[in-house]
């Protein structure tokens, strides 16, 4: 029987050994939560939420395919995280230097690559990042399930908000519905009245919510992030700019087109606030760009000529003060296909996309 994600892993195999032979290194050596759980089909090596390496790695050779850890982790990973065949190295935790030889031995005294480099090893070509971002149809899947379970989680947050609860209290209540989901609460961003105009990247406080508060969450699952921001209101309408807001975010999603640099999405959005009356908000915040197993794999700037390609995922948030919106898309099929789209949330179409609105309360 073909264990789950075998025939994914066994793609990013191939994949992997190719870039061994075009840069003629002897292993490639992947320590990140980021490359752990792409190269793993969606395994995780993370015990440390806020950790960039895990407690596991993947090296792989010309010939071989191994996970490296210890036997705290072994048996867990095994029966849980990793269930694609792989053949297992465990050495001791308090003996790191029998991992590092092993590394030496395999690679046969070449290069070795890595997605954290160390000492004497060479870091991951530039083409492997780019394939990264490109997701297959398993990854694919994964998304879409991540995004539907992130988007829920937000609207039960604040669909139980009350103007007296604090800023701490929104962003436990987020981060429980997240984990009630299965999902691990990457990021949780919460500002209420008071602190809303003020600051771009609110960390919750003890404040109390008032009649408005915004809730940014990255949600991550599989090693994949869903990105995205929801609002609500109570007793007074929502903001005045919001249709002008979802008016600037149309002028960057109409320009994410498969086979056009990410800088074209910046300049729309730039010549876009400028024309709105606002020339020097797109330097008040970074306004997103691609995603998947960072929340932000790449910034959108005026400089950033990546392609677009068919199969990437896309977070953009365009923001005023006070006021933000975003969500995560991944681009297939010639169009956007909004990943963290919640069909119970109040919502309008603009551009013939269905854009979120404020939670709108008594």
């Amino acid at each position: 029987m073909t264990a789950p994600g075998e025939h994914e892993t066994r793609a990013k195999l191939a994949q992997m050994r190719r870039w061994l032979e075009q840069s003629g290194a002897g292993a490639l050596r992947l320590r990140g939560v980021d490359w752990f759980a792409w190269a793993t089909a969606g395994g995780s090596n993370a015990v440390l939420l806020a950790a960039e390496a895990g407690v596991a790695e993947v090296l792989v050779t010309a010939a071989a395919a191994y996970l490296l850890t210890d036997p705290i982790e072994a048996a867990r990973l095994q029966h849980e995280e990793v269930l694609a065949p792989w053949t297992w190295q465990v050495s001791p935790w308090a003996q790191r230097e029998l991992r590092e030889h092993f590394v030496q031995h395999a690679a046969a005294g070449a290069v070795v690559l890595s997605d954290r480099p160390g000492p004497r090893e060479h870091a991951l070509p530039a083409c492997a990042r780019e394939a990264r971002l490109v997701l297959g149809p398993q990854e694919r899947e994964r998304y879409r399930r991540l995004g539907r379970l992130a988007a829920g989680a937000a609207g039960e947050a604040l669909r139980a908000a009350r103007p007296r609860w604090s800023e701490h209290e929104l962003a436990g209540a987020a981060a429980h519905a997240l984990c009630a989901r299965g999902l691990q609460p990457a990021l949780v961003l919460a500002a209420g009245e008071e602190r809303l105009a003020r600051y771009r990247h609110p960390l919750p406080t003890a404040r109390p919510l008032g009649r408005r508060a915004m809730l940014v969450l990255c949600a991550r699952r599989h090693g994949l992030y869903a990105n995205l921001t929801r609002f609500v209101c109570f007793g007074v309408g929502a903001d005045p700019r919001q249709e002008q807001l979802m008016a600037l975010e149309a002028v960057a999603l109409d320009a994410c087109e498969a086979g056009q640099p990410l800088c074209t999405v910046y300049r729309a959005l730039d010549g876009a606030y400028a024309y709105a009356g606002w020339p020097d908000a797109i330097l008040q915040h970074h306004q997103g760009g691609i995603t998947g197993y960072l929340a932000r794999e790449v910034l959108a700037t005026a400089h950033t000529e990546i392609t677009l390609r068919e199969g990437m995922a896309l977070a953009f948030n365009p923001s005023l003060d006070g006021i933000k919106i975003e969500d995560t898309f991944l681009l297939e099929d010639e169009a956007l296909c909004n990943l963290t789209f919640d069909p119970d949330w109040p919502w309008a179409e603009v551009q013939g996309r269905r854009r979120p609105l404020c939670l709108e309360r008594a």
